[in-house]
């Protein structure tokens, strides 16, 4: 009797511990299975929230390279590169106070569409109680930082040298951009900084084309932001025929060390609510003739030119030319951008800004921010190939419905803001947009940190005398 007590209450033990087992499984799976889910629950990301940041110091140039080159700029009597009848009253105006110390940007758009330069600047430049949505925190010791901004208004500098004698441009002598460039180079290699990194750890915003052409391949180690890879081509002026290019070694410019970043966008945002009938299908405002791969274009626009539904019209947005590009987009469903110059352009995000749904016609196109959002959820990608096929094109994008079109423009609305390099501040000096450009410009060259500090590292344990070709294609 008492074994058979025992027996019974052995059983019960196994059943327990087999029960007790069983809801530990279970609760374990239901913990697996709702934490795949909790990502998806999680709100977006919110730059001003996050407690990481990225240690800037900024390298101690003249103001003459920067402010006091915008007061150049002003003073400048107006021509037809650098005027334009904005920045005509802007000049009167600040020659009438002098006073200035944070000059604005010039709203000429051949030079306002690379004004990131400015914006990055102002924001290290602003008070730190006003830099509470800034993800950057200014160091004021370079051994304390992660990186060195180089606070040089490149693009400026390049624009009023070809504004007022473009024939010297690619010349050393008569130069003043040249002399400025070298300037930069030079004190920078005198500081202890660069002697440190060999300038891997320094930040030079180049975003036109021809910005710092002369000293490129001195500045080449260092992260550069660009707005694509394009404009790092090697051009004898002398033989060189408009048909061909010779690319610069690709060890100068790597999505491994370098930030693409976006353009100033000239045209104002149209909320969603603001959205009214787009009777076109298709919209282009540009230049028909162009260089390199920007060839492209002249053949989409022979193709393209007397298809019903589509409007192709060479300009700018410049003063003149700014409300019709405002008409053209808001009441198109579809904006071309094909390849320019370089492969790509500020009309891309002019159209962003106007929630016209962008056709990205450029094989061989850069993007800023990705991996933080993916282009595909409100852009239409076409290779070239296909683009070329007559009648293909406006046919293709007929085939898009209504659900289709309204969730890419709702996806526009959401990235909206993230192109916003203006802060609305005077002299570009106060706080910025937390969600906007110059933040996820900055969480990008975080993310080369720990790149950077390897080739450092690496760069340092060479013997004496030892020098390894570079060899990356790094893209």
């Amino acid at each position: 009797m008492a074994l058979k007590s025992a027996a019974t209450g052995s059983l019960w033990s196994i059943r327990s511990v087999f029960f007790a087992l069983s809801i530990i499984c279970s609760i374990s799976l239901f913990i697996f299975f709702f934490s795949s889910f909790i990502p998806m629950l999680r709100p977006p990301r919110n730059l001003q929230s996050t407690t990481s940041s990225i240690k800037v110091f900024v390298a101690d140039l003249p103001r003459s390279l920067n402010y006091g080159l915008l007061e150049q700029y002003w003073s400048i009597d107006s021509d037809a590169r650098l005027g334009s009848e904005v920045d005509n009253e802007i000049r009167k105006s600040i020659l009438s106070k002098r006073s200035d110390k944070f000059p604005p940007y010039p709203e000429n758009p051949l030079i306002k569409q690379y004004s990131a330069e400015y914006w990055i600047l102002g924001d290290l430049m602003t008070p730190p109680e006003l830099r509470k949505g800034s993800f950057s925190e200014r160091v004021f010791d370079a051994k304390d930082a992660d990186v060195i901004l180089v606070p040089f208004f490149a693009t400026l500098s390049a624009e009023m040298q070809l504004g007022l004698n473009k024939g010297a441009f690619r010349k050393k002598v008569g130069n003043d951009d040249y002399k400025r460039q070298k300037l930069v180079v030079d004190l920078l290699k005198q500081t202890e900084a660069w002697k440190r990194s060999g300038g891997r750890d320094h930040v030079f915003i180049l975003t036109d084309p021809a910005a710092m052409w002369h000293v490129r391949e001195e500045i080449a180690p260092a992260v550069l932001l660009v707005v694509d890879f394009g404009g790092w081509y090697k051009l004898d002026s002398k033989t060189a025929n408009e048909n061909t290019t010779n690319m610069i070694h690709h060890t100068q410019v790597s999505l491994l060390k370098d930030v693409i970043v976006p353009y100033t966008h000239l045209l104002p945002k149209l909320q969603l609510s603001e959205n009214r009938r787009r009777p076109t299908l298709l919209y282009f405002k540009g230049a028909k003739h162009r260089h390199r791969g920007g060839l492209v274009r002249e053949k989409l626009w022979e193709l393209l030119v007397d298809e019903p539904g589509v409007i192709m019209e060479e300009g700018f947005p410049n003063a003149t030319g700014k409300e019709q590009s405002i008409k053209g987009m808001r009441t198109s469903e579809f904006c071309l951008h094909p390849a320019g110059d370089t492969p790509t352009s500020c009309r891309l995000f002019d159209a962003i800004q106007s929630l016209c749904i962008p056709v990205i016609v450029s094989d061989d196109i850069e993007l800023p921010f990705e991996g933080m959002i993916d282009y595909s959820e409100f852009s239409v990608f076409i290779a070239v190939s296909d683009a070329l096929r007559p009648n293909w094109l406006a046919s293709h994008l007929r085939n898009y419905s209504r659900i289709q079109k309204d969730k890419f423009r709702e996806n526009l609305v959401r990235v909206q803001p993230i192109f916003d390099y203006e802060s609305g501040q005077q002299g570009g000096v106060g706080p910025i947009p937390a969600g906007g450009a110059v933040n996820h410009i900055w969480e990008k060259v975080q993310q080369k940190i720990p790149l950077i500090k390897e080739a450092i590292v690496r760069e340092k344990r060479k013997p004496p005398g030892v020098s390894v070709q570079l060899r990356c294609h790094c893209t």
